[in-house]
């Protein structure tokens, strides 16, 4: 496999890492739009093309090394799939670099903030998405893409942001005080220190790319209108990164569509900028 960016050989070399890049194109759970498996191989096509120099941050943080590991390639079953990122995971963050995890639909994330969790305590998980995802199990699994942050509402301290869909269930287990609905933010700002404020010292974010409006990423399973703009995100993160400790990101549901570009080079964009956030700030 070509590395990130087509970044030299020494800048993705696994002992000198300092990031982790781990794909997991599990498409099995997806339950309309089909595709996210092949969000990875999107993505790091549009990050060949994605110039390497952050203006915002005046780096290139690509210097820190990013290695990406094997894929997790597990689609026997939701469950099977889980262990294995679960293991994986765990592996992996035993080695103290930054883990970041690439779908592959959301149900990837369970087993990626599993072993975060259990490995930071008193974790804050930050999920920006269009979708609660709170159901305890939908068709037969809790390991389905509409669970993926079940698990972490029990056991870390959720909160989420841009939602605008979700199942009358799943208002047994959704803290209102911590989610942030689309339409109550949109246009705003003072939301953003709130729920800052509302974070413990180290947080996980996971990012199901359907939290932008489908009119600047329309490459996902599900797209919902009503969404956030780039600008509002990326300075929203930044905000996250300066003000806490970010053990760890995945990037979810991109499901490319062919011919049109726009929305892998947004995930790769993000990416990075992201990784700007972590070591450049």
């Amino acid at each position: 496999m070509a590395n990130f960016a087509g970044i030299e050989d020494q800048y993705a070399d696994f002992d000198s890492a300092a990031i982790l890049l781990q794909s997991i194109p599990y498409d099995g759970t997806s339950t309309w739009g089909k595709g996210a498996d092949k969000g990875f191989t999107a993505f790091l096509n549009a990050a060949e093309n994605m110039e390497l120099y952050d203006i915002e941050t005046d780096s290139e943080v690509y210097q820190k090394a990013i290695h990406i590991v094997p894929e997790i390639s597990e689609d026997s079953s939701p469950e099977a799939m889980f262990e294995a990122v679960y293991s994986a995971s765990k592996k992996y963050l035993e080695t103290d670099k930054f883990l970041t995890s690439f779908g592959g639909e959301h149900s990837v994330s369970i087993g990626v903030i599993k072993a975060h969790y259990e490995k930071y305590e008193n974790l804050t998980v930050l999920h920006l998405d269009a979708h609660a995802d709170l159901r305890k199990s939908y068709m037969g699994t809790p390991y389905n893409h509409a669970c993926a942050l079940h698990d972490a509402s029990k056991n870390t301290n959720l909160i989420q942001i841009g939602i605008r869909s979700m199942d009358a269930c799943e208002n047994e287990y959704l803290n209102r005080e911590k989610c942030f609905f689309a339409e109550q933010i949109y246009g705003k700002t003072d939301w953003m220190q709130k729920t800052i404020d509302m974070m413990t010292d180290k947080v996980y974010i996971t990012v199901d790319l359907d939290v932008f409006d489908p009119s600047i990423m329309p490459a996902t399973g599900t797209p919902e209108p009503g969404g956030m703009l780039w600008n509002p995100v990326i300075q929203y993160l930044r905000q996250v990164f300066e003000q806490k400790e970010v053990v760890g990101f995945d990037l979810v549901e991109l499901a490319p569509i062919s011919g049109f570009k726009a929305p892998d080079f947004l995930a790769a964009k993000l990416y990075y900028k992201m990784l700007s956030y972590k070591f450049c700030l």
